[in-house]
C-alpha cells in the first residue's frame, strides 16, 4: 500500500507537513541573520524531512529510496566528472566551506539535489500530470523536462551568491553571470533531467501498478508548491537585508572580474520572483483549476476495478 490508509495518520502527517512548511518559510525570512554553517543545515534538514514524508505518502518509502539513490548516483557522478574534465558544468572545484566530501563533492550537495529535485518533480506532475505504470509517453518525458527547468530556476538564483560571494565553489574560468558560466546551467539541466528521467522510466516500467493511482487531496500538492515557494523567499529577503543594512561591497572572481555584491543579491531577488515565484503561482493556479487532474486511474483501468485495488 503506497498511501497511508489510516485517515487519522494521514491527517497528522498533513498537519506535520504544513508545520514544516511554516517553519521553513520562517527560516527563509530569517536567513540573513542565520550563521553560514547553521544556515546550510536549516535549509537542508527541513527539505529532506519534508520530501521523505511527503513522497512516502504518495509513492511509498521503497520508491522514495529509489528516487534518492538515483539522484545521489547521477548527481555525484556528473559533479565529479565535471570537476575532472569540465563536462557538463564547466571547470570548477569545491572549497572546504561545505564540509566533508564524497570524492570531490561535499556531502551536502547530494541531499540538496534530492530535496529540491523532489519539489521540482511534484510541480512537474502538477503542471503536466502523473507518471506511473502505464502512463502516457508524453507525461514520462515532459514531467522530467519541465521539472528540470523548475530546478534550474533555483540554481540561477543560488549559484552566483554561493560561488562568487561565499566562495563555496570556484569557477576557474569564471563566467558572464556574476562569475558563473552558461555551461553551469546547461549542465544543471542535463544532470537533473537525467536523474528525473530515469526515475520517470522506473515508475512507468518497473513501478508498482498501484503507485500514484489513488487521488490525494489538493492540499497535499499545495504543500510541495508552498515549500518550493519558501525556497524562493530567501533571495528577496537577502536583498532587502543588504539594502537596509547597506551591506554591499565588491568581490573578484577567478578571472579577475569585479562584481558588486549588492548587484548579485538584487539580481537573485529579481530572478527568484520572475522564475521560482512565478512557477509557484502558476502551479497553484493550475491546481486550483483542477488541471491536470490529480492522480487517477488510467483510461484502460477505468472499467477494471481490480486494476486499482490496493
Amino acid at each position: 500500500m503506497n498511501q497511508q490508509s489510516n485517515p487519522r495518520s494521514r491527517a497528522s502527517s498533513s498537519l506535520g507537513l504544513w508545520a514544516v512548511v511554516a517553519v521553513f518559510a520562517g527560516c527563509a525570512l530569517l536567513s540573513p541573520v542565520i550563521p553560514g554553517a547553521l544556515a546550510d543545515l536549516v535549509f537542508i534538514v527541513p527539505l529532506i524531512a519534508f520530501g521523505a514524508v511527503h513522497g512516502t505518502m504518495r509513492y511509498g518509502w521503497r520508491v522514495m529510496v529509489v528516487f534518492a539513490v538515483i539522484t545521489l548516483i547521477v548527481s555525484n557522478l556528473m559533479e565529479n566528472l565535471s570537476i575532472l574534465t569540465g563536462f557538463p558544468f564547466g571547470h570548477y572545484h569545491y572549497t572546504d566551506h561545505l564540509g566533508p566530501k564524497l570524492f570531490l563533492v561535499p556531502l551536502l550537495i547530494g541531499p540538496a539535489y534530492i530535496a529540491v529535485g523532489y519539489l521540482s518533480w511534484v510541480i512537474g506532475t502538477v503542471l503536466i500530470g502523473p507518471v506511473r505504470k502505464g502512463a502516457r509517453l508524453f507525461n514520462t518525458v515532459a514531467v522530467p523536462a519541465i521539472a528540470s527547468f523548475v530546478m534550474v530556476f533555483w540554481d540561477i538564483c543560488m549559484d552566483p551568491g554561493m560561488a562568487t560571494v561565499q566562495r563555496n565553489w570556484v569557477w576557474e574560468g569564471a563566467g558572464g553571470f556574476f562569475g558563473v558560466p552558461l555551461t553551469n546551467y546547461l549542465g544543471w539541466f542535463l544532470t537533473v533531467y537525467l536523474f528525473l528521467q530515469i526515475f520517470a522510466l522506473f515508475l512507468r516500467h518497473r513501478g508498482d501498478a498501484t503507485t500514484d493511482v489513488t487521488p490525494l487531496p489538493a492540499s497535499y500538492y499545495y504543500q510541495a508548491i508552498a515549500m518550493y515557494g519558501a525556497v524562493a523567499l530567501k533571495y528577496p529577503t537577502r536583498y532587502l537585508a543588504d539594502l537596509v543594512g547597506g551591506d554591499s561591497g565588491t568581490v573578484t572572481d577567478a578571472a579577475g572580474h569585479t562584481w558588486w555584491t549588492g548587484d548579485i543579491s538584487e539580481t537573485a531577488a529579481l530572478m527568484s520572483i520572475v522564475t521560482m515565484l512565478f512557477v509557484t503561482i502558476l502551479a497553484a493556479l493550475q491546481l486550483g483549476q483542477g488541471r491536470p487532474a490529480l492522480p487517477r486511474t488510467d483510461r484502460h483501468q477505468e472499467h477494471d476495478p481490480a486494476a486499482v485495488a490496493h
